[in-house]
């Protein structure tokens, strides 16, 4: 398979100019559907082993070559059998079969099976010509299955002469056929899958060693703002250490993209430009930016996604994170996210991954959502839709049936990055409700599903 060149979001992104007053709020819902609208899958393929598939998704279809299983075989240890022979055995009246020999996995009958005859058969192992059905050891007086080993019970096995079965089978009991589970040219993995351990283990039995699979998404993450110094740096009065810049790079990381660290710029329009330059030099897929998207005066992110290249929206009916920026820098998408680290790890997971994973060639972008059942008060009177940080928790009701149940982290300041630490879970409250009951229930949005019992 060829490799072609990935291709610009699609459409134009409908710039907003700046200046006077601000437009009018963006609905998470609408901001979220204008994002995934405006990417597409990156079209640039790569060959890699099957493990390191795994979280990818394929851009190939994979027929089987052979059947799987490729041979009618015992699905349990027993007797390999007629039914007829046995069709009428009881415990009252069993019937007596010549035991032929023992057919371990991967060993073939010397033989087919002929009337009042059977072979004893492990599981795995090829059905012999002539047997329809096994018969599970539990139903025979046969010795020497169920923890035997050893030269000793090798000798009880081939000693075996006669077994008698006290229960009939029909044709086909415990036999697994040839190729019940893949018939040879069918399509087993198509193109668009997401490559999970399962694939993976399906893939190996296809004999397939590597496989064509979307080039992961290049996300280059710029925190921008004179107070911010890297991590290994002493505080000086006034400064803030880089966690947006670690955050982001592990979000990145996390929902399988290849993290482009830009580093830090100060709030000035040209170290801004210089560094978005830098990362379409570097091949990004996607630009990431942690402040300056603001009203204040330094809040230069935007103004440069406007002299460079496009800018689309910035402001969205959403705590925390209202203000977002998302255009264009020569070319690329960039993505404009709040300076406090809540945040911004907020509207990555809003935005920012949906847009990663379409990239990636992912079909299903949304986190999952479930009903919960809060255990405390809310208050929402920030007069926009809340995202809040929530553990999420399953417990049993007093009649014993299973339920959500959420709490919040704590304080939900957009400065505590230890709420994002603490949490499972994001609990939506809509802008219109100022205050939500005990034991209502609330709508979450699960960051992970980590055991929950």
């Amino acid at each position: 398979m060829a490799q072609a060149q990935p291709t610009s979001p699609p459409g134009p992104l409908a710039p907003e100019r700046l200046g006077g007053r601000p437009p009018d709020l963006l609905s998470v819902d609408d901001a979220i559907a204008r994002i995934e609208a405006a990417f597409a899958p990156l079209e640039t393929y790569e060959r890699v082993p099957i493990l390191d598939a795994l979280g990818r998704i394929l851009v190939e279809d994979v027929p089987a070559d052979v059947n799987i299983p490729p041979f009618d075989n015992s699905a349990m240890d027993g007797y390999a059998v007629r039914a007829a022979d046995v069709a009428a055995a009881t415990p009252d009246r069993p019937v007596t079969l010549r035991v032929l020999g023992e057919l371990a996995a991967g060993r073939i009958a010397e033989r087919a099976v002929g009337p009042r005859e059977a072979y004893r058969i492990l599981t795995g192992a090829p059905l012999p010509p002539g047997a329809d059905a096994v018969v599970p050891y539990e139903d025979t007086d046969g010795r020497g299955f169920g923890g035997w080993t050893g030269e000793a019970g090798i000798a009880l096995a081939t000693a075996e002469r006669t077994v008698r079965v006290f229960r009939g089978v029909e044709r086909g009991d415990n036999v697994r056929y040839a190729g019940e589970d893949q018939r040879q040219g069918e399509v087993v993995v198509r193109a668009g899958a997401l490559i999970r351990p399962a694939e993976v283990g399906v893939l190996a039995s296809l004999g397939r060693t590597h496989v064509w699979v979307h080039r992961r998404p290049r996300v280059a993450m710029l925190s921008t703002g004179d107070e911010v110094v890297p991590i290994d740096q002493p505080l000086a009065p006034g400064k803030i250490r880089n966690a947006n810049g670690y955050s982001l790079a592990a979000l990145v990381r996390h929902y399988g993209g290849e993290p482009l660290d830009l580093g830090i710029a100060p709030d000035r329009p040209e170290a801004i430009r210089a560094k978005l330059l830098e990362g379409v030099e570097r091949g990004a897929d996607l630009l990431l930016t942690s402040g300056g998207v603001s009203l204040g005066d330094h809040d230069v992110v935007k103004l440069v996604l406007r002299e460079e290249g496009e800018l689309a929206f910035w402001s969205i009916d959403l705590r925390p994170g209202k203000p977002l920026a998302f255009g264009r820098f020569r070319g690329v998408p960039v993505m404009g996210l709040p300076g406090n680290p809540v945040s911004s790890m907020v509207t990555f997971e809003l935005f920012a991954r949906p847009a990663m994973l379409r990239l990636a060639g992912h079909r299903r972008l949304r986190k999952v959502e479930l009903e919960a059942t809060t255990l405390q008060p809310i208050s929402n009177r920030s007069g926009r839709e809340n995202f809040m940080r929530g553990i999420v928790e399953r417990r049993l009701t007093s009649d014993g049936t299973p339920q959500w149940v959420v709490r919040l982290t704590g304080e939900q300041g957009s400065g505590i990055l230890t709420s994002m630490l603490k949490a499972n879970a994001l609990v939506r409250v809509p802008k219109a409700q100022t205050r939500v009951e005990a034991g209502s229930r609330v709508r979450v949005l699960m960051l992970d599903w980590p055991p929950l019992w």
